[in-house]
């Protein structure tokens, strides 16, 4: 049983209801629900009476709440005083780009300043990657954050605006898309992800006959192929060390070029602990590193 449960049952039993508690913790209704249960499980006995249109909790769940309340105020000024290290284990989701580019830098400050902080770091799309955090599966994520903003319940920290660039071979000549589209064949950033949804959006725009010949989820992949003369396509700014190992022709779209926000997002209720700050300031770092954060969060 985890002590984060017994804060979800304070929190429905103060809001009255398993949603209201969930907008406060920062969960989804049905996490909070497997939440409770576990509880449940835990103690042996039911906790809310489900027999009527309006769950009401059992004389268990008032007397465990009233002497955990005591509890629970105490861990939490703990959790949150303080301290010059963190430490124990936090679970980050971050996008395929972001894995095999900033994350190693900011593992690395992780580890330097602190070493007792154990991370588990999981890769996924960024729709996916916030579901997983609002069911409480990961701790916090970087990803591409929603262009209505995303979720209020969450709390979001800009890391980084990229721009989309048009990036051809590096002997390529042409002048225009058009050009460039009746010289090289179209590769495609993959639609499913959401910057690949981005550029394919801004292409059509564009040139609505163009078809690609090849769609890739990476965009590391997709720029050694351009660079090998394979073809060309719109993809985030390419990182430092990709663009010098794979040298390309890097061409700006203009003040209608697409463009992304990699925001570092947490639950609300998370955002000042200590291994969510950790991570937070430790993503900040690497953003800001000269060779590897080729983007920095504008002012």
């Amino acid at each position: 049983m985890k002590l984060v449960f017994l804060a979800t049952l304070d929190a429905i039993l103060r809001r009255g209801s398993f949603a209201a508690a969930a907008e406060e913790v920062g969960l989804t209704p049905s996490a909070v629900s497997l939440q409770v249960k576990r509880l449940e499980e835990h103690f042996g006995q039911p906790l809310f009476d489900r027999t009527g249109r309006v769950v009401q909790p059992t004389a268990i769940a008032r007397e465990l709440s009233s002497t955990m309340q005591e509890s629970l105020a105490k861990m939490d000024a703990l959790r949150t005083r303080s301290q010059p290290q963190a430490a124990g284990r936090v679970t980050i989701g971050t996008i395929r780009t972001v894995q095999t580019s900033t994350l190693p830098v900011a593992l690395a400050d992780v580890r330097r300043r602190h070493p007792q902080l154990s991370v588990r770091a999981v890769q996924g799309d960024s729709g996916v990657l916030l579901e997983q955090l609002k069911a409480g599966e990961i701790d916090a994520a970087v990803v591409i954050r929603p262009a209505g903003g995303g979720s209020k319940r969450l709390h979001w920290q800009l890391l980084a605006r990229e721009a989309f660039v048009l990036i051809a071979p590096p002997d390529s000549t042409g002048a225009t898309l058009s050009e460039l589209l009746a010289a090289h064949d179209w590769i495609q950033f993959d639609t499913t992800l959401t910057g690949g949804r981005m550029a394919a959006g801004y292409l059509h725009r564009l040139a609505p006959r163009a078809r690609s010949t090849i769609e890739i989820d990476s965009i590391d992949t997709i720029v050694a192929m351009v660079s090998a003369g394979q073809g060309l396509s719109v993809v985030p700014k390419p990182r430092h060390p990709i663009s010098v190992a794979h040298p390309v022709r890097e061409i700006a779209l203009g003040a209608q070029a697409p463009s992304r926000q990699i925001a570092f997002v947490s639950r609300g209720p998370d955002a000042d602990n200590r291994r969510i700050r950790a991570l937070r300031e430790a993503c900040e770092v690497a953003y800001n590193d000269p060779v590897h954060g080729v983007f920095h969060a504008s002012p």
